[in-house]
């Protein structure tokens, strides 16, 4: 039996829902229902207007409704009269396939059928700026290498605090919180846990810490790179694949520590790295961020070429520890779902077909890339992470065409937005455009 949603009100206290979605450029939409509505909610859904959010829709489209999950709830911490749910999109009684809940549930469903589940954590980066995004909100964040810096962190103890008693309280299980490798900038960890509920909890957890810094009196950003000069905001994302508790990608014997089935798993991911970038670097900043000269710290912490290796941060993937690997390419505008969705989907190629990711590497990338001529790099701009998109057969056939299709429609719509006002260059300044459409991303 679901779980009664006016019931658990009445328990809790809740007296508003905020039913939630995402759409294709990871905007979060909501709806706030009164507490005496939501059993009409839970059954038929909330009503929203496809064609008046990102997704590929004409306003002459049917009604589309957000059916909210109850297993999603999360109570606000901070205000405990207010219950925030995760939605699935229905349109005309049928799910909507371009939605992109529904899209990594779909990837979900087909490892299911191998009785198999993917569990994975997030670390995401953000920075606290001034209201106007021109500059980090602490002035005297100035370190030339502020990575794990106390003085800097304990400054904004009071914000951080507030964000980590609220993951202990919701049972996220935080385990670190630290300053990282750009002034002003910051990382929060939390316990991995079924790729559902971390892209739910990964949601939610950005609108957690936009809207806390606001409390705070200061502005949070997951802009990708809102500073030429500072490391990026990367998200990433720690991989494995369970099978009735036990996990998959283990082998204690392997050198790495990983087994036959994760090596598979990973050489999908390899091989359908350049695609992905569209969806794990979604925003014209992005680009930025990866295939970047050194920055103000001396090292981007972000990859160019597409490689593995062991516990080594230079590369796209890294295996920190036995059992699982981690994928560096995301950066903090990927779409918590498609992020999933998109290592899932790539993930599942490489199990079925046995994809072979060669050999690690153990070098410092960074400094010896050019040793590697033959290594296959990651897209220069959005443009080309589209087309790789449009021509990804394994891409097409995993979300289906049309979606794709709609996605890089969409994109590209805003691309041609931005070249009205400025042209993409890396060695100039970050633009008003970029920071105007990606400053809330």
């Amino acid at each position: 039996m679901p779980k009664n949603l006016s019931q658990i009100a009445k328990s809790k206290k809740i007296k508003y829902f905020l039913i939630s979605f995402v759409d294709l450029f990871g905007v979060l939409r909501s709806k706030l229902v009164p507490a005496q509505a939501i059993n009409e909610m839970q059954k038929n859904g909330a009503g929203f207007a496809g064609f008046a959010t990102w997704l590929d829709m004409s306003p002459a489209d049917s009604d589309m409704f957000a059916i909210p999950d109850p297993n999603s709830l999360i109570q606000l911490p901070w205000n405990k009269e207010i219950g925030w749910l995760a939605s699935d999109l229905y349109m005309d009684g049928v799910a909507v396939d371009a939605s992109p809940r529904v899209m990594l549930k779909n990837q979900i469903k087909k490892l299911s059928e191998k009785k198999l589940q993917m569990k994975s954590g997030v670390e995401c980066e953000y920075f606290l700026i001034s209201e106007d995004g021109s500059s980090i909100a602490d002035q005297r964040d100035i370190q030339s290498k502020p990575c794990y810096d106390q003085s800097a962190l304990m400054r904004r103890y009071d914000l951080i605090k507030e964000i980590c008693d609220s993951m202990i309280e919701l049972g996220w299980k935080p385990y670190q919180n630290d300053h990282e490798d750009a002034n002003g900038q910051f990382e929060m960890n939390w316990d991995y846990s079924d790729c559902l509920v971390t892209a739910d909890r990964h949601v939610f957890f950005k609108f957690m810490v936009k809207n806390l810094a606001e409390k705070h009196g200061l502005r949070a950003t997951f802009m990708p790179k809102p500073f030429n000069n500072l490391t990026g905001n990367g998200c990433h994302a720690h991989i494995s694949v369970w099978r009735n508790g036990k996990n998959q990608f283990l082998d204690k014997k392997d050198k790495l520590g990983l087994s036959k089935l994760g090596y598979n798993f990973l050489g999908g991911v390899i091989k359908n790295a350049q695609p992905l970038s569209a969806f794990f670097n979604p925003t014209i900043n992005s680009y930025r961020r990866i295939n970047a000269p050194p920055t103000k710290s001396g090292a981007t912490w972000s990859p160019s070429s597409i490689s593995y290796t062991g516990n080594n941060r230079t590369h796209m993937i890294r295996i920190p520890e036995q059992g699982r690997f981690e994928l560096r390419l995301m950066d903090g505008s990927a779409n918590p779902y498609l992020l999933q969705a998109g290592v899932l989907a790539a993930g599942l190629e490489g199990m079925d077909k046995k994809i072979n990711p060669g050999e690690p590497l153990f070098c410092n990338m960074y400094a010896d890339y050019k040793k590697y001529p033959n290594l296959p790099k990651l897209p220069n701009n959005v443009s080309e992470a589209l087309n790789m998109l449009g021509n990804s057969k394994v891409l097409n056939k995993a979300f289906g065409k049309k979606n794709i299709d709609s996605y890089i429609k969409l994109k590209r719509n805003e691309l041609d937005d931005f070249k009205k006002q400025g042209r993409f260059d890396k060695k100039r300044s970050v633009t008003k455009w970029e920071k105007d459409n990606t400053l809330d991303c």
